[in-house]
């Protein structure tokens, strides 16, 4: 998540102070990514280091921020870029399952089923915040947008449980030890030592 062009995006409006900038980022994004105000106003001090935002003219000792054009620019950029190619993130759940399928692979049926559970719960919790006559269209979408993650993970770990059950291991390669053309191993480079 960028914060920082999130901030960019709010000032594009109007300026802003910083504490009405943590609120205005809270209240767009259903309240489920809370701010501290010390957070925002680092952001805002980088921004205004990097010339996508400055002071504008006000009264008292505190003044609101505004948007350079340089910052509009950037903003412009920031929305209308595509995904990145690079790897997926380092998810902490993946990461666990895999090396414990890796180490493990008759025991790893129960990590799988543990975090599934979990993640179940968490969907449930999600679900009830949807259900809240008070849930605002920001809090909708931010809740859509968890439940729809957190379905996808739940039907990897599916995935996961039945290639375990089936069989399926994942090997580590012994240091050294690498396949080589012409060795019969159809597996491409970028997964070199995981069978499935």
């Amino acid at each position: 998540m960028s914060i920082r062009h999130s901030l960019l995006a709010l000032l594009s409006r109007e300026p802003r102070y910083g504490q009405q900038l943590k609120s205005e980022f809270e209240a767009c994004t259903g309240e489920l990514w809370p701010l501290n105000v010390g957070q925002v106003y680092n952001t805002l001090s980088r921004l205004e280091r990097d010339g996508l935002i400055e002071e504008a003219g006000g009264e008292g000792a505190v003044r609101p921020y505004q948007i350079t054009e340089l910052g509009r620019s950037e903003l412009r950029s920031w929305l209308s870029a595509g995904p990145s190619g690079d790897p997926p993130p380092r998810d902490d759940l993946v990461m666990k399952v895999m090396v414990a399928v890796a180490v493990d692979n008759e025991g790893s049926v129960g990590v799988v089923q543990d975090h599934r559970r979990s993640l179940l719960g968490s969907m449930q919790h999600f679900g009830r915040v949807k259900a809240y006559e008070s849930a605002t269209t920001s809090t909708l979408m931010m809740c859509d947008a968890e439940l729809f993650r957190l379905e996808a993970l739940v039907r990897w770990l599916d995935s996961v449980d039945a290639r375990v059950r089936s069989g399926a291991l994942i090997e580590i390669p012994a240091f050294g030890v690498r396949d080589t053309p012409g060795s019969g191993s159809d597996v491409p480079a970028e997964t070199e030592g995981v069978r499935r």
